[in-house]
């Protein structure tokens, strides 16, 4: 605190001697208070868009969460809530979805939010779908968007798919963008962003990776009570120590573990939000040992995902219960994981007619994962020493990120560890995506997994919007792949989040993304 006052009794000395020689007008003090009360965010990486229709990174969607705002957006866990919607209603055929937009509301550049510029923001992506990265994805099953009135916008689909509410929460690619700024800058609107959030972008100083964001004064909701937030890009988790340390910034991501302990130790508060992801030894159920679903279960019985994530990275993921992680629609209908028994899977493995020793090839990648921190070599040679317990002998093959994705898609191997993100938090996105048979063609179903009754379910759920409903459809599905086996569902990542123990009000999203327009600073 004394070294701040020394600064700017030094800076306005300064500021006043200039101003004496007639060389700069003096700086309010009121404006350098204000800038020492901005609230200061540590990122790793560098944000590379402010357009929520090319950002594809983490880093760009943390400050675009800010700045833009959707029809809908995931309240806390994935429940999704009214945003720039009031609310919505959906036809009896799943087909017509119809939102009634929230009155007075303006984009940061004056102009108004309205059904035109929700019209123009899902057009804008439809018709480029091959440019922008989760266009297809967001609005692939939209047939056409029509205007009602300006406060009355009608969504009509191709087929019934519930997972649709969804996909406008994303905080990236459903957003909405001001026509008029998209229209006015064209490939320079990525420099030159315009929602309708709690914050507006006013600078972007690309040399030092800092981005300043000031508060919204017409903002349509509770005002934030901080002036503005500072994006500081700090590739080195020591140098974010420090600053957090110093309080030239009060919040930061990505503090490794031993660092938590040193923060924690001066007051600073750690809060933890699930990753919607999944960690997971997969298995080829269409060729080789592992067609046999006794053998896969065998192999299930062997792994023990909780003493992985003891010896490999504590505190840095959640054990799995099953493919969907906490929160998620269908969570809670998810099974209680069978207790590891390899002395028993030994048994049951000779039971199947298995001699002991038998060989398998487990694949993996050489990085590490949000749902994997220690990454792929490690975690591979860790399960590969419980599979042995019960009477497996594993070969190791390890590819670059890339080369391993290649190799999956030639099926080399017969095991392999893998994980999937998902997009908007559905449980469509994970169990469709999955373990669909119609995703086997793509890829995105790495096991190769069939069952016709997974598939008849997963499309009836798809089709069904009430939530309830579709939860009691999960289970069924749910049940069939713990028959079935053809995975070891293993970890969640873990978001975490460093804070000053005066700072108080972020909301971490699922995503990893937080939202700051609530921020208090005591």
């Amino acid at each position: 605190m004394l070294k701040r006052i020394i600064f700017l009794l030094t800076l306005v000395l300064s500021l006043w001697i200039f101003y004496m020689k007639g060389i700069v007008p003096v700086v309010p003090i009121s404006w350098l208070k204000q800038k020492q009360e901005f609230l200061v965010y540590l990122l790793e990486t560098k944000v590379r868009t402010l357009d929520p229709a090319q950002a594809d990174d983490l880093a760009s969607a943390r400050v675009l969460a800010n700045i833009y705002e959707g029809l809908v957006r995931l309240r806390g866990g994935t429940e999704v809530e009214p945003c720039l919607a009031t609310r919505w209603e959906v036809s009896r055929n799943g087909r017509r979805w119809t939102f009634y937009l929230r009155p007075n509301v303006t984009f940061h550049d004056g102009t108004p939010f309205n059904a035109a510029a929700v019209k123009f923001n899902v057009e804008r992506l439809l018709n480029q779908q091959n440019r922008y990265t989760y266009a297809a994805f967001t609005y692939g099953m939209v047939q056409s968007v029509e205007v009602i009135d300006s406060l009355t916008i009608q969504f009509n689909l191709k087929y019934p798919y519930a997972p649709f509410l969804y996909n406008l929460a994303m905080p990236v690619a459903a957003p909405m963008v001001s026509p008029r700024a998209v229209q006015q800058y064209k490939e320079e609107f990525w420099k030159h962003p315009a929602g309708t959030g709690p914050f507006i972008f006013e600078q972007w100083k690309e040399n030092n990776n800092e981005i300043t964001l000031v508060t919204n004064s017409r903002y349509w909701g509770v005002k934030p009570s901080i002036p503005g937030v500072i994006f500081r890009t700090v590739p080195d988790p020591n140098m974010r120590i420090k600053l957090l340390l110093s309080r030239s910034a009060q919040i930061s991501e990505g503090i490794p573990t031993q660092g938590l302990a040193v923060l924690k130790n001066k007051e600073f508060r750690v809060i933890n939000t699930p990753g919607l992801d999944i960690s997971y030894l997969g298995f080829y159920t269409n060729k080789g040992p592992f067609r046999d679903a006794a053998l896969r279960r065998v192999a299930r019985q062997a792994c023990n995902p909780q003493e992985l994530a003891e010896r490999l990275f504590p505190g840095q993921t959640i054990t799995a219960r099953g493919p969907l992680p906490p929160g998620t629609l269908g969570y809670e209908q998810t099974f209680e994981p069978l207790p590891p028994e390899p002395e028993k899977a030994r048994r049951e493995l000779i039971a199947a007619d298995y001699t002991p020793g038998l060989q398998i090839i487990l694949l993996a990648y050489a990085s590490t994962r949000p749902y994997n921190p220690a990454g792929g070599e490690r975690l591979a040679r860790a399960l590969a020493e419980q599979l042995e317990r019960a009477g497996f002998s594993c070969s190791i093959r390890v590819y670059p990120w890339d080369e391993f994705k290649k190799a999956l898609f030639r099926q080399e191997g017969d095991a392999f560890i893998y994980g999937w993100t998902s997009d908007n938090g559905d449980p469509d996105n994970f169990l469709y995506t999955l373990f669909s048979s119609e995703q086997i063609a793509c890829g995105l179903n790495t096991t190769r997994y069939r069952n016709p009754q997974v598939d008849t379910l997963l499309i009836t759920a798809q089709q069904t919007t009430d939530s309830s409903l579709r939860a009691q459809i999960y289970r069924d599905v749910l049940q069939h792949i713990r028959e079935d086996a053809p995975m070891v569902f293993l970890h969640h990542s873990l978001h975490t989040l460093v804070m000053a123990d005066n700072v108080q009000g972020v909301i971490m999203r699922p995503q990893g993304i937080p939202y700051l327009g609530n921020v208090q600073i005591r």
